[in-house]
């Protein structure tokens, strides 16, 4: 039997409700803050994301699925959303209508080890901004970002971690107090961030191994070495926060896995997710555009891992997917005719409609009909076609009635009102 590949799964119809819900939650969210939905493909050239993320980044250097296409260019199954986002910018030249507001969903690849919340094929719904260079967008954009965990159930189970990674004016002369930092303590670096401290000290900051951390408690912070750009930029964003009374905490040694990054880093952060606990995170990344070959504009954005934003989930709150009527069906062709455009009736009405296809009596058809969750079962049988009727049972109640067949849709619509 052929199975699927380490560290990607199968969505199984009983658990996609759930992805609906968040994704349909999001739609509305961000469509309310000036969002409109952009769709990039799943595989893009490799320099893209090399010259995006970073040469140094875990992701360039050790996680992308890389391949040659039988033209021979070397292609890559996108790790992450943003690069994706800038070239569409770029290649569409949307600097010229700027500000540009977009939203995106869908899968992603990282060849990582699995683990709770952690897949090699994993979806991420993001935003990203273009235009405004300023703090406010900032705190629109984490203001939106907690609207969304309040309106799907998790707002008290997360915290908001901001930091400021500077520019490239004040990160020259904190790479070098950060290095020399570095070399006091490499004897208990752990291997790879010994070979982070040569190519991109910054990145040892984000070490997850055990005792790492502990060690680069002492470590000089970026926030104590901003210039005044990125002091005033970090101020003006503090303020703007406390105003929309929203709770934060300042993290100094967050740095983000991606090298783009510029002032502004943030993280939406969960207990009970283990050392993965980030279930957004984003950031201003000022020099992209320039950097790709674009017109220079400023931009923020952030992406959330969906796996991780389940794990969060009380299904309690979840709205269950189930069809408003359950058409139960039992006797010869024309009974079964009458059944199917009785259905197709129903169904131009709006309503979800099951109907039992595999024939059966009337008792196993209602078994089907219960498991279904449907809020209401018709039957048609033989007396009820020739009489021109149908008989309706509220499931919840076990109430039956039976009613002219002109009248079986207005009848439906009613009691289901009833319901809600």
């Amino acid at each position: 039997m052929i199975q699927t590949v380490r560290g990607v799964r199968d969505i199984l119809p009983e658990e996609t409700g759930r992805w609906w819900f968040l994704e349909e939650t999001a739609r509305r969210i961000f469509i309310q803050y000036g969002y409109r939905e952009l769709r990039t493909p799943i595989f893009e050239r490799t320099e893209l994301f090399s010259r995006a993320v970073g040469e140094t980044s875990d992701i360039v250097e050790k996680e992308m699925y890389v391949f040659q296409d039988r033209g021979g260019d070397s292609l890559c199954l996108r790790p992450e959303g943003t690069a994706s986002v800038v070239r569409t910018f770029i290649e569409n030249s949307q600097h010229r209508c700027l500000p540009w507001r977009v939203f995106y969903m869908g899968p992603m690849f990282r060849y990582e080890r699995p683990q709770k919340g952690r897949f090699r094929q994993f979806h991420q719904i993001g935003c990203e901004l273009f235009g405004p260079d300023g703090p406010l967008a900032d705190a629109e954009m984490m203001s939106m970002v907690l609207r969304f965990f309040r309106e799907i159930g998790i707002g008290d189970a997360v915290t908001l971690e901001i930091n400021s990674l500077g520019c490239p004016v004040c990160r020259g002369p904190y790479r070098e107090r950060l290095t020399a930092y570095l070399e006091s303590v490499r004897e208990v670096l752990c291997a790879n961030c010994q070979r982070r401290m040569v190519r991109n000290p910054l990145r040892v900051l984000d070490c997850k191994e055990e005792g790492g951390s502990g060690v680069l408690q002492g470590a000089p912070a970026m926030r104590d070495h901003l210039c005044h750009g990125c002091e005033a930029h970090f101020q003006g964003l503090l303020g703007h926060l406390e105003r929309l009374g929203l709770p934060y905490r300042i993290n100094p040694f967050m740095v983000r896995g991606l090298d783009y990054y510029h002032r502004t880093a943030f993280e939406a952060v969960a207990s009970g997710l283990g050392a993965q606990n980030a279930v957004a995170a984003g950031g201003r990344y000022d020099g992209l555009v320039a950097e790709m070959g674009g017109v220079s504009t400023p931009a923020v954005g952030f992406a959330m891992g969906m796996e991780r934003l389940l794990l969060l989930l009380d299904e309690n709150k979840v709205p269950v997917t189930r069809p408003d009527v359950y058409l139960v069906v039992a006797g010869e062709d024309l009974v079964t005719a009458s059944g199917l455009m009785l259905a197709e009736r129903l169904r131009e009405a709006g309503l979800a409609v099951e109907m039992h296809l595999s024939g059966g009596g009337m008792k196993v058809q209602m078994k089907h009909a219960g498991r279904s969750e449907a809020r209401i079962a018709v039957i048609l049988g033989e007396q009820e076609v020739s009489a021109g009727m149908a008989a309706i049972k509220q499931m919840r109640t076990g109430e039956q009635e039976k009613i002219a067949m002109d009248q079986v849709v207005e009848r439906i619509r009613l009691l289901l009102c009833q319901h809600h």
